[in-house]
């Protein structure tokens, strides 16, 4: 699956137009390489994303699903990784 959708998918980006941009800005990194909206994304991939003012969310990824899923079962797409 594509990285804008996985993240509209997963709910972590409320909007593909929104990833995709975050995306092509160089703010979001898979398994630590910088990544463009349509780099495929797989079961186990860390994603950083960068907010600005020094403030980065780290997911890991638990669930490629193949179609779209409900907001109840968004979360279980991923896990927050927390960083000190």
């Amino acid at each position: 699956m594509r990285l804008d959708k996985f993240l509209q998918i997963s709910r972590i980006i409320k909007r593909r137009a929104l990833a995709n941009e975050i995306c092509t800005r160089g703010n979001v990194t898979v398994n630590g390489q910088i990544a463009k909206a349509g780099k495929k994304v797989s079961l186990g991939d860390r994603l950083d994303i960068n907010l600005g003012e020094n403030e980065i969310l780290s997911y890991e990824i638990l669930e490629v699903p193949s179609h779209n899923v409900p907001k109840s079962k968004a979360a279980s797409c991923y896990r927050r990784i927390f960083t000190s």
